[in-house]
């Protein structure tokens, strides 16, 4: 393991809401020389999932990203608190997201989002063994829910139809492993 070349002089908090808290850093970079940082940190994990069925089947979530002022195609995910089993998390997210239950499940990945600012950390389920429930929308959330086959999923990647980092390294991971 490689030691950290920062050395970190102040920490200022700049902004704090329930999910981040955006914080401005006075450093030494590793050359020794006076620098600053911007670093967001989230207080949840990123928990996301891929379902899929006997068919070879998938279910994406459609939903407008506020910050990107667009419409996004991705997996079933959300935030799991810290002090919260990491598959804990998972059920909660796919049940709330799409109303699936899953028997089985299987942790594919640990993912760091946009790593250069921000400490987010992110873990990606395959759910197996599923059965239909009822969604459960948190009131932030205004989600449409698709049902496709698991290869048109991985063409989307490949066509640029889903752009969502967590989204498309799972699919692409799924893809891989499932050998769909």
């Amino acid at each position: 393991m490689e030691h950290n070349p920062w050395t970190t002089k102040k920490i200022n908090p700049i902004y704090e809401n329930p999910w981040i808290k955006v914080e401005h850093h006075d450093v030494l970079n590793p050359a020794g020389k006076e620098s600053i940082y911007g670093k967001v940190h989230f207080k949840n994990r990123a928990m996301a999932i891929i379902p899929i069925d006997e068919s070879g089947n998938t279910w994406l979530i459609g939903q407008y990203r506020y910050p990107l002022d667009e419409y996004s195609w991705e997996i079933p995910m959300g935030g799991g608190p810290m002090a919260e089993d990491k598959l804990e998390s998972a059920k909660r997210e796919l049940k709330e997201e799409t109303g699936l239950i899953a028997e089985k499940w299987t942790e594919i990945m640990k993912i760091h989002t946009s790593n250069s600012v921000t400490d987010e950390v992110g873990f990606v389920y395959l759910a197996e063994g599923l059965t239909q429930g009822e969604t459960e929308f948190e009131e932030t959330e205004l989600l449409k829910i698709k049902k496709l086959p698991f290869t048109k999923v991985v063409e989307m990647v490949m066509h640029g139809e889903i752009t969502d980092g967590i989204s498309v390294a799972a699919i692409l991971k799924a893809a891989r492993i499932l050998k769909l």
